[in-house]
């Protein structure tokens, strides 16, 4: 009875203040739903069956590619491809997001490494990595392992990112900078700035 008060709730809440919800069975439904999609997704980053794409980014006045930004992908083995805008936040949820940025960045550096040498690669770590003094290491790790040259790296950085801890934030974006990483603002405009 607990656990259908709760979806009530949460419902409720999502609908915004001073409103109230009964519990529908559909409730019940989403919510398991959710469930087995975190489960699912925690055996694809375990297992590796995520893989990375990369998005052109073109240089307008000559009109050829001058780097690419990686983006994660999953294909559910029962669902097709899932949207990163459900997947993420659902990693996010889960605390498993930074083993995403991880194997990103990995996959980005690795990947670039093997294009021609004008070729950059663009990754984004989400807030939760920067709330972490590992971040710079993995960058650094990332770069050791693959033979990418750092300047052919950029780092985006959230809003979000910046504004959780500023002063840690800084700090780390400069170490990244003195490895000779790119580090652009990523979403700007979208949340906090909009």
């Amino acid at each position: 009875m607990t656990v259908k008060a709760d979806l009530a709730l949460y419902k409720a809440k999502e609908l915004g203040k001073n409103g109230w919800r009964l519990f529908e069975a559909a409730m019940d439904a989403a919510f398991r739903s959710r469930q087995l999609m975190k489960a699912d997704l925690r055996a694809a980053i375990e297992s590796n069956a995520l893989r990375v794409v990369y998005q052109p980014i073109v240089t307008m006045g000559t009109m050829r590619i001058a780097s690419c930004e990686a983006l994660c992908r999953w294909d559910h083995r029962d669902l097709g491809p899932i949207s990163p805008a459900v997947f993420i936040p659902l990693a996010e949820e889960m605390g498993m997001i930074s083993e995403i940025s991880d194997f990103v960045l990995q996959a980005a550096c690795t990947d670039c490494a093997r294009w021609p040498d004008h070729l950059s690669v663009s990754v984004n770590l989400s807030a939760k990595d920067f709330r972490s003094r590992n971040v710079v290491e993995k960058v650094r790790v990332a770069l050791a392992d693959s033979g990418l040259a750092s300047r052919r790296l950029e780092i985006e950085v959230t809003e979000t990112a910046l504004l959780d801890d500023k002063s840690l934030t800084r700090q780390y974006i400069e170490e990244l900078k003195q490895l000779g990483v790119r580090i652009a603002l990523d979403d700007f405009g979208t949340g906090y700035s909009s």
